[in-house]
């Protein structure tokens, strides 16, 4: 299956369509994003909104996030999800690989991202991709409570 992937610079009526389709099997906690959210994230110079097609059809996403702080450069990757249609055929590859590509551009020295240990097969890609798992605790404050 070819891919191609590409960067999502407006939110379209195809993109808020495909996140209405992609987020559920991302979250089942979060809602999909609105248009005016998508919009934001496209249009954010903290974040490059990538889109994966096959066969003209939008099939995954991933959000890099970049930002500087006062010890550099920070790529993060969030919010990886691939259509369960096509899962196993690359697409999530692409999209780590061009993230990366992109952060590596940019001047970024690393990429971070998590993942939940049920996600086997992604957590299969990341370390095949040559990410490596940190000796580190991850801490969440919610400010929403209860999340």
């Amino acid at each position: 299956m070819a891919v191609e992937i590409t960067e999502a610079t407006a939110a379209t009526a195809e993109l808020v369509d495909a996140f209405e389709r992609l987020t559920p099997q991302l979250s089942s906690s979060n809602p999909p994003p609105s248009a005016d959210a998508l919009e934001a994230i496209a249009t954010s110079g903290a974040t490059r909104l990538l889109i994966a097609r096959a066969d003209g059809a939008i099939v995954g996403s991933l959000t890099l996030v970049l930002v500087r702080i006062p010890t550099g450069l920070r790529a993060v990757i969030e919010d990886v999800v691939v259509d369960e249609q096509v899962r196993g055929q690359g697409v999530g590859r692409a999209l780590n690989e061009a993230a990366l590509g992109l952060a590596r551009d940019a001047g970024a020295a690393t990429v971070d991202l998590t993942s939940r240990p049920s996600r086997e097969a992604a957590n299969r890609l990341y370390l095949r991709l040559g990410f490596m798992v940190r000796d580190t605790n991850v801490y969440r404050y919610s400010l929403r409570g209860g999340e």
